[in-house]
């Protein structure tokens, strides 16, 4: 019998003008928008058939600031699916901080290319199923690539991005992903700065690409417009998650119904 698929709602998370916590929706990592109080959806994504849940603090890495325990605290008090925790977090101390505020994983980018030991480091001591590595990729047209994809009748490689999206690497996500998973990474959670928040479905070479280099689980995320884009997910990668926010957010479609679309075209989901 298959796996089933995973279906997990994200909320991005900021500090609001009056110093509190807040979610907010933008459309390639920019012109982010309010959208609502964090633990309040938290507990609407509980109830609402939610097999996971991510919670990402987007700002923290880049004002290097750490991540906003309380609030993550309040949230995993809210949930009782598993809660994957990520922004901020660049030491081992940092990982046993988040998951002693109640995630059940943790979600590294900046630390772990900073830092590369510090996947090993958080496998050895939490065990591997808590160290979720994430990847903000940007497509890139040059010839500074190592692993190239056709895209648009273009070739292109994907160059990880840091603090949230601001910043370029030169590190081919390809290449990336095969060595977070050598360290022990449990997941790979995949970002496409490109086509985030378009609406306009996943980056599938980005997705296909990843998932066809490692055998680690990996969560397809950006650019979700309906269940036909994660069923085009589902079924033109080796994708095992979907990810998806503002179409959960809005209530343009909800969990369930997403997952019976799914169900009724053969896609093994948890109903």
């Amino acid at each position: 019998m298959p796996l089933t698929k995973r279906i997990i709602p994200c909320i991005d998370v900021d500090i609001d003008d009056d110093g509190q916590a807040a979610v907010y929706t933008g459309v390639n990592f920019e012109d982010l928008a309010y959208t609502g109080d964090p633990v309040e959806m938290a507990r609407a994504y509980n109830r609402a058939g939610a097999d996971e849940f991510v919670f990402l603090d987007i700002t923290a890495s880049a004002e290097g600031r750490e991540t906003m325990l309380d609030t993550v605290r309040t949230v995993a008090d809210e949930v009782f699916i598993p809660l994957t925790v990520g922004g901020g977090i660049r030491t081992r101390a940092d990982i046993k901080e988040t998951l002693r505020a109640g995630a059940d994983k943790v979600s590294i980018n900046t630390g772990a290319l900073e830092n590369p030991a510090l996947i090993e480091e958080g496998a050895r001591a939490f065990g591997n199923q808590c160290i979720v590595i994430s990847v903000d990729a940007r497509r890139r047209f040059d010839d500074e690539g190592e692993h190239y994809v056709e895209v648009d009748g273009e070739s292109c490689w994907f160059e990880c991005t840091v603090k949230g999206g601001r910043e370029g690497t030169g590190v081919d996500v390809i290449e990336w992903a095969s060595e977070a998973e050598d360290r022990g990474a449990g997941e790979l959670f995949v970002n496409s700065i490109d086509a985030d928040g378009t609406k306009e479905g996943y980056d599938i070479p980005l997705v296909a690409a990843v998932a066809d280099t490692v055998s680690t689980p990996v969560i397809a995320s950006s650019g979700c417009g309906g269940p036909e884009d994660i069923h085009e997910v589902f079924t033109d990668t080796g994708a095992d998650a979907a990810l998806a926010a503002s179409i959960f957010h809005f209530d343009e479609y909800s969990i369930q119904e997403t997952k019976a679309y799914l169900d009724e075209r053969g896609v093994p989901v948890r109903l």
